[in-house]
């Protein structure tokens, strides 16, 4: 029996031939990653262990992101017990705040992650870097504590759905809109423990960011990982960015899958998500309108700099509208000097934006953009679930850069075509 791209990184991993759905695994692992909420807990569980150290310096990755800079005086001490931990045992990729960036732009971005690699994170979109070719998933905090000190992880092994992408994007459409349109299509459980492996030829359209974004939120469809083929771009991308030689795995013709559903890029529009699941999508024809409160731009979804261009493109020479606060995340400090450099920050402050260092912060609720009682967020973050960016009674939709630049400018959902009409 075949096996798929991801069966086939997890197989190797255990030092097995072969491995099908459903087999429980111990696998080596290539990264372990931990941001400033989960590794705390993490340590706890480590000195539990009681094996004194961790078992490789170099292969895990810590980044205070999510409450940095430090909100309050909670998260001071969160982010006190990781430092202080990451010195004692001299772990190499450590990002404090000022060289940080949001962890799942971060790494990649350092060359820590590539083809064939396999990662687990103390955060749910470590499923991020199967963009690159890579099997990654998000565990628990105990799980980052074992893998820490053994290197390794056990796992079921996933059966996997095959999107098989078609033709090409048009339009203001993006990575962000196919996967909100996959989401809405089969559910927040419509993946559930499974693989999403996307083919075909449509791929090759999608850049780098487009295929961060997707892989990304294999998550909000209940996904143990989302995964993309090694093609040029993907390679000249690790080139880029780490000395490491990748591996590459491709799905065996006989491999077998849950389900085989075609995409045709296409027809995707830009796609709204609707309060409160990222499955309750809307196209932009259905949702302009309505009134905002509230644009964030940026988070590990959509704070790449090909998100900031797009942003820049239509906020150029226009106002953000009185009634909407528009706030701009770039995801890395690579990104945000690069932004710089490029003249895109001054385009964002002309526009009245306020253009922020990286952190996770408004995209959880968790400080730098938190919402109000009946207050509408457009963000382009990855998830609008009751009180996620605040008060329980506020609303969050969830769309691509276009869309949330656009709707800053207009104060309502607007479609960024009619827009520059």
């Amino acid at each position: 029996m075949g096996m798929t791209m991801t069966q086939k990184i997890l197989a190797a991993h255990a030092g097995l031939e072969s491995v099908e759905a459903g087999q429980l695994i111990d696998a080596k692992l290539d990264l372990v990653l931990g941001n400033d909420v989960t590794t705390p807990v993490a340590i706890t569980e480590f000195n539990k262990i009681g094996c004194g150290t961790v078992f490789d310096r170099t292969k895990i990755a810590i980044v205070p992101d999510h409450f940095t800079p430090n909100k309050d005086i909670k998260a001071a001490e969160q982010a006190k017990i990781v430092r202080e931990f990451a010195r004692q045992h001299d772990i190499e990729n450590y990002f404090e705040v000022g060289c940080m960036g949001i962890e799942h732009a971060l790494l990649p971005e350092k060359g820590l992650v590539i083809a064939g690699d396999v990662v687990i994170g103390a955060d749910s979109h470590t499923c991020t870097y199967g963009a690159l070719g890579a099997f990654s998933t998000g565990v628990g905090s105990t799980d980052m504590a074992a893998g820490m000190a053994s290197g390794t992880a056990w796992f079921k092994v996933p059966s996997a759905i095959k999107f098989v992408l078609k033709n090409k994007l048009s339009g203001w459409a993006s990575g962000k809109d196919v996967i909100l349109h996959i989401i809405g299509m089969i559910g927040v459980d419509g993946a559930l423990y499974q693989s999403m492996e996307f083919t075909g030829e449509g791929v090759s359209s999608i850049d780098m960011d487009g295929r961060f974004t997707i892989a990304n939120m294999a998550i909000e469809a209940g996904a143990k990982n989302g995964i993309f083929p090694v093609d040029e771009q993907t390679l000249a991308y690790i080139k880029e960015h780490s000395a490491r030689t990748p591996k590459i795995y491709e799905a065996d013709p006989d491999a077998v899958y849950e389900r085989v559903i075609e995409i045709d890029l296409a027809k995707i529009e830009p796609t709204i998500a609707f309060p409160h699941l990222p499955s309750n999508t809307k196209t932009i024809g259905e949702a302009k309108g309505l009134k905002i409160d509230q644009v964030v731009i940026g988070s590990c979804t959509n704070g790449r700099i090909e998100d900031l261009r797009i942003a820049a493109k239509i906020l150029k020479g226009r106002k953000v509208s009185r009634d909407v606060r528009c706030i701009i995340f770039p995801a890395t400090q690579k990104i945000y000097l690069q932004a710089v450099r490029e003249g895109l920050a001054e385009v964002f402050v002309e526009a009245g934006v306020a253009f922020s260092t990286p952190t996770c912060g408004p995209c959880l609720g968790g400080h730098m953009g938190i919402l109000a009682k009946g207050e509408r967020a457009l963000a382009t973050t990855n998830r609008n679930f009751v009180g996620r960016m605040g008060h329980p009674e506020s609303e969050v939709y969830l769309s691509n850069p276009a869309v949330a630049a656009a709707s800053a400018v207009t104060g309502v959902i607007t479609d960024p075509a009619e827009l520059l009409a």
